[in-house]
Protein backbone atom coordinates (compact mmCIF):
# COMPACT_ATOMS: atom_id res chain seq x y z
CA UNK A 1 0.00 0.00 0.00
CA UNK A 2 0.06 0.72 -0.78
CA UNK A 3 2.16 -2.18 -1.20
CA UNK A 4 -0.08 -4.95 1.28
CA UNK A 5 -0.56 -2.02 3.35
CA UNK A 6 -3.41 -3.96 4.95
CA UNK A 7 -4.86 -6.71 3.21
CA UNK A 8 -8.29 -8.04 3.37
CA UNK A 9 -9.64 -10.96 6.14
CA UNK A 10 -6.68 -9.26 7.79
CA UNK A 11 -7.41 -10.41 11.53
CA UNK A 12 -5.71 -11.34 14.55
CA UNK A 13 -6.17 -11.09 18.90
CA UNK A 14 -5.07 -7.70 20.10
CA UNK A 15 -1.58 -7.52 20.41
CA UNK A 16 0.58 -6.01 23.20
CA UNK A 17 3.59 -4.23 24.09
CA UNK A 18 7.03 -5.69 23.21
CA UNK A 19 9.13 -6.78 26.52
CA UNK A 20 12.57 -5.24 27.34
CA UNK A 21 14.34 -7.60 25.08
CA UNK A 22 12.11 -7.16 21.99
CA UNK A 23 12.65 -3.73 22.57
CA UNK A 24 15.91 -3.56 22.30
CA UNK A 25 16.43 -6.30 19.54
CA UNK A 26 13.54 -3.64 17.42
CA UNK A 27 16.21 -0.51 18.43
CA UNK A 28 19.09 -2.48 16.82
CA UNK A 29 17.73 -3.91 13.41
CA UNK A 30 15.10 -0.62 12.94
CA UNK A 31 14.60 2.49 12.07
CA UNK A 32 13.11 4.54 14.45
CA UNK A 33 10.55 7.36 12.79
CA UNK A 34 8.06 9.63 14.27
CA UNK A 35 4.68 10.25 12.45
CA UNK A 36 4.82 14.28 11.11
CA UNK A 37 1.37 13.99 9.74
CA UNK A 38 -1.67 11.85 9.24
CA UNK A 39 -4.14 12.88 6.40
CA UNK A 40 -7.70 10.71 6.13
CA UNK A 41 -8.39 10.94 3.14
CA UNK A 42 -11.54 8.34 3.03
CA UNK A 43 -13.35 6.07 5.89
CA UNK A 44 -10.37 3.20 4.55
CA UNK A 45 -7.62 5.18 3.40
CA UNK A 46 -4.93 7.41 5.11
CA UNK A 47 -1.73 9.10 3.93
CA UNK A 48 0.86 9.05 7.01
CA UNK A 49 4.24 11.37 7.06
CA UNK A 50 6.84 9.45 8.66
CA UNK A 51 10.41 11.67 9.71
CA UNK A 52 13.73 11.54 11.67
CA UNK A 53 16.79 11.50 11.23
CA UNK A 54 17.09 7.86 10.50
CA UNK A 55 15.75 8.37 7.38
CA UNK A 56 17.95 10.72 6.05
CA UNK A 57 20.75 9.69 3.26
CA UNK A 58 18.53 6.27 2.70
CA UNK A 59 19.00 5.11 -0.68
CA UNK A 60 15.36 4.73 -2.03
CA UNK A 61 13.88 3.73 -5.56
CA UNK A 62 10.25 3.20 -6.69
CA UNK A 63 8.88 -0.01 -6.39
CA UNK A 64 10.61 -0.61 -2.64
CA UNK A 65 9.15 -1.64 0.83
CA UNK A 66 9.14 -1.02 4.26
CA UNK A 67 8.01 -3.38 6.69
CA UNK A 68 6.68 -1.60 9.98
CA UNK A 69 6.30 -3.10 13.63
CA UNK A 70 3.18 -3.15 14.71
CA UNK A 71 4.06 -3.26 18.17
CA UNK A 72 4.16 -7.15 19.37
CA UNK A 73 7.56 -9.48 18.47
CA UNK A 74 8.52 -9.24 15.07
CA UNK A 75 4.64 -8.65 13.85
CA UNK A 76 4.96 -6.28 10.85
CA UNK A 77 3.07 -5.01 7.98
CA UNK A 78 4.76 -3.94 4.66
CA UNK A 79 4.07 -0.67 2.78
CA UNK A 80 5.07 0.56 -0.41
CA UNK A 81 6.64 4.35 0.34
CA UNK A 82 5.05 7.00 -2.16
CA UNK A 83 8.02 9.03 -1.83
CA UNK A 84 11.05 9.70 -0.40
CA UNK A 85 13.24 12.90 0.88
CA UNK A 86 16.45 11.61 2.25
CA UNK A 87 17.28 15.34 2.33
CA UNK A 88 14.76 16.49 4.84
CA UNK A 89 14.73 12.34 6.49
CA UNK A 90 10.49 12.13 5.65
CA UNK A 91 8.71 9.46 3.74
CA UNK A 92 4.92 8.62 3.21
CA UNK A 93 2.87 6.21 3.27
CA UNK A 94 -0.84 5.50 1.91
CA UNK A 95 -2.38 2.86 4.68
CA UNK A 96 -5.60 0.89 3.76
CA UNK A 97 -7.68 -0.36 6.47
CA UNK A 98 -9.43 -3.29 5.80
CA UNK A 99 -10.76 -5.74 8.73
CA UNK A 100 -9.57 -5.63 12.34
CA UNK A 101 -5.73 -6.83 11.92
CA UNK A 102 -3.28 -5.33 13.32
CA UNK A 103 -2.17 -3.72 9.91
CA UNK A 104 -5.63 -1.96 10.62
CA UNK A 105 -5.47 -1.29 14.32
CA UNK A 106 -2.05 0.08 13.66
CA UNK A 107 -3.27 2.34 10.53
CA UNK A 108 -6.60 3.72 12.19
CA UNK A 109 -4.94 4.78 15.78
CA UNK A 110 -1.82 6.62 14.03
CA UNK A 111 -1.74 10.28 15.68
CA UNK A 112 0.68 13.04 15.03
CA UNK A 113 3.81 13.07 16.97
CA UNK A 114 3.23 9.07 17.67
CA UNK A 115 6.57 7.15 17.35
CA UNK A 116 7.40 4.05 14.75
CA UNK A 117 9.70 1.63 14.21
CA UNK A 118 10.50 -0.14 10.62
CA UNK A 119 12.88 -1.99 8.59
CA UNK A 120 14.28 -1.28 5.13
CA UNK A 121 13.77 0.20 2.70
CA UNK A 122 14.49 -3.12 0.66
CA UNK A 123 13.77 -4.75 -3.08
CA UNK A 124 10.47 -5.66 -3.41
CA UNK A 125 9.49 -5.21 -7.15
CA UNK A 126 12.63 -4.37 -9.39
CA UNK A 127 11.38 -1.50 -11.52
CA UNK A 128 14.65 -0.24 -13.11
CA UNK A 129 14.30 -2.29 -16.18
CA UNK A 130 11.00 -0.92 -17.16
CA UNK A 131 10.16 0.87 -20.56
CA UNK A 132 7.55 2.58 -21.41
CA UNK A 133 4.26 2.32 -22.22
CA UNK A 134 4.23 0.67 -18.73
CA UNK A 135 1.05 -0.99 -17.23
CA UNK A 136 0.07 -1.47 -13.83
CA UNK A 137 -2.62 -3.81 -12.22
CA UNK A 138 -3.26 -4.31 -9.07
CA UNK A 139 -6.25 -2.88 -6.07
CA UNK A 140 -5.91 -0.91 -2.80
CA UNK A 141 -2.50 -2.15 -1.80
CA UNK A 142 -1.39 -0.98 -5.06
CA UNK A 143 -2.25 2.79 -4.88
CA UNK A 144 1.11 3.51 -3.29
CA UNK A 145 3.10 1.95 -5.96
CA UNK A 146 1.22 3.62 -8.86
CA UNK A 147 1.99 7.17 -7.17
CA UNK A 148 5.86 6.39 -6.81
CA UNK A 149 5.60 5.05 -10.30
CA UNK A 150 4.59 8.79 -11.48
CA UNK A 151 7.67 10.20 -10.77
CA UNK A 152 9.97 7.03 -11.38
CA UNK A 153 12.45 9.13 -14.14
CA UNK A 154 13.00 6.38 -16.57
CA UNK A 155 8.86 6.05 -16.67
CA UNK A 156 7.40 8.31 -19.03
CA UNK A 157 4.15 7.68 -17.51
CA UNK A 158 1.80 4.77 -16.33
CA UNK A 159 -1.54 2.93 -17.29
CA UNK A 160 -3.23 1.95 -14.56
CA UNK A 161 -5.91 -0.59 -14.25
CA UNK A 162 -7.44 -1.71 -10.66
CA UNK A 163 -9.90 -3.71 -9.13
CA UNK A 164 -11.49 -2.21 -5.73
CA UNK A 165 -14.16 -2.40 -3.32
CA UNK A 166 -15.75 0.51 -3.71
CA UNK A 167 -15.04 2.91 -6.76
CA UNK A 168 -16.37 6.04 -5.12
CA UNK A 169 -14.35 5.59 -2.52
CA UNK A 170 -11.19 4.95 -4.58
CA UNK A 171 -11.72 7.67 -7.19
CA UNK A 172 -11.00 10.24 -4.98
CA UNK A 173 -8.15 8.77 -2.88
CA UNK A 174 -6.10 7.90 -6.15
CA UNK A 175 -6.74 11.53 -6.87
CA UNK A 176 -5.26 13.05 -3.93
CA UNK A 177 -1.91 11.24 -4.01
CA UNK A 178 -1.44 12.17 -8.04
CA UNK A 179 -2.84 9.43 -10.04
CA UNK A 180 -5.68 11.67 -11.44
CA UNK A 181 -6.31 7.89 -14.48
CA UNK A 182 -7.21 4.71 -13.92
CA UNK A 183 -9.64 1.96 -14.88
CA UNK A 184 -10.99 0.85 -12.02
CA UNK A 185 -13.25 -2.39 -12.01
CA UNK A 186 -15.19 -3.14 -9.05
CA UNK A 187 -15.16 -6.05 -7.21
CA UNK A 188 -18.50 -8.39 -8.10
CA UNK A 189 -19.42 -12.32 -7.03
CA UNK A 190 -16.78 -14.89 -8.60
CA UNK A 191 -14.38 -12.11 -9.69
CA UNK A 192 -16.47 -11.44 -12.87
CA UNK A 193 -15.17 -7.89 -13.14
CA UNK A 194 -11.78 -9.35 -14.10
CA UNK A 195 -13.00 -9.90 -17.25
CA UNK A 196 -13.17 -6.10 -17.98
CA UNK A 197 -9.60 -5.96 -16.71
CA UNK A 198 -8.49 -8.59 -18.50
CA UNK A 199 -9.59 -7.09 -21.58
CA UNK A 200 -8.00 -3.84 -21.24
CA UNK A 201 -4.39 -5.55 -20.51
CA UNK A 202 -4.70 -7.36 -23.46
CA UNK A 203 -6.01 -4.02 -25.47
CA UNK A 204 -2.58 -3.05 -24.75
CA UNK A 205 -0.32 -6.18 -25.47
CA UNK A 206 -0.19 -5.17 -28.83
CA UNK A 207 1.27 -1.96 -27.98
CA UNK A 208 4.78 -3.60 -27.00
CA UNK A 209 3.54 -2.83 -23.42
CA UNK A 210 5.77 -3.57 -20.26
CA UNK A 211 3.19 -5.35 -17.31
CA UNK A 212 3.32 -5.13 -13.71
CA UNK A 213 0.61 -6.73 -12.08
CA UNK A 214 0.48 -6.52 -8.03
CA UNK A 215 -2.18 -7.46 -5.44
CA UNK A 216 -4.93 -10.28 -4.83
CA UNK A 217 -2.03 -13.42 -5.96
CA UNK A 218 -5.34 -15.22 -7.69
CA UNK A 219 -6.28 -11.98 -9.42
CA UNK A 220 -2.51 -11.98 -10.54
CA UNK A 221 -2.32 -15.66 -11.67
CA UNK A 222 -5.67 -14.95 -13.80
CA UNK A 223 -4.32 -11.73 -15.79
CA UNK A 224 -0.54 -13.27 -15.50
CA UNK A 225 -1.63 -16.49 -17.93
CA UNK A 226 -4.22 -14.32 -20.16
CA UNK A 227 -1.11 -12.36 -20.91
CA UNK A 228 1.21 -15.04 -22.09
CA UNK A 229 -1.28 -16.81 -23.85
CA UNK A 230 -1.56 -13.39 -25.43
CA UNK A 231 1.77 -14.06 -26.30
CA UNK A 232 3.86 -11.47 -24.22
CA UNK A 233 6.87 -12.48 -23.39
CA UNK A 234 8.36 -12.90 -19.58
CA UNK A 235 10.69 -9.93 -19.87
CA UNK A 236 7.73 -7.78 -20.55
CA UNK A 237 5.82 -9.07 -17.32
CA UNK A 238 6.32 -8.95 -13.50
CA UNK A 239 4.51 -9.78 -10.86
CA UNK A 240 4.38 -9.28 -7.39
CA UNK A 241 1.50 -10.40 -4.67
CA UNK A 242 0.99 -8.60 -2.04
CA UNK A 243 -1.55 -10.69 -0.41
CA UNK A 244 -4.16 -13.83 -0.98
CA UNK A 245 -7.25 -14.34 0.78
CA UNK A 246 -7.28 -16.70 4.01
CA UNK A 247 -3.32 -15.90 4.37
CA UNK A 248 -0.95 -13.14 5.49
CA UNK A 249 3.01 -12.74 5.21
CA UNK A 250 2.98 -12.88 1.49
CA UNK A 251 5.69 -10.10 1.06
Amino acid sequence: MTEAANRPHDSAPPFAPPGRIMRTLLQWLMRPARVAAVETLSPHFRLVHLEGEALRSVAWTAGQKVQVSMGSGLTARTYTPLSWDAGSGRTRMLTFAHGDGPGSRWASGLREGDSCQFFGPRRSLDLSGLESPVALFGDETSFALAAALRDSPQIDGAIHVFEVSDVAESRPVLEAIGVREATLAERTAGDAHLAAAEAELLRLADSGAHFVLTGKASSIQRLSRALKAAGVASRRLQTKAYWAKGKTGLD
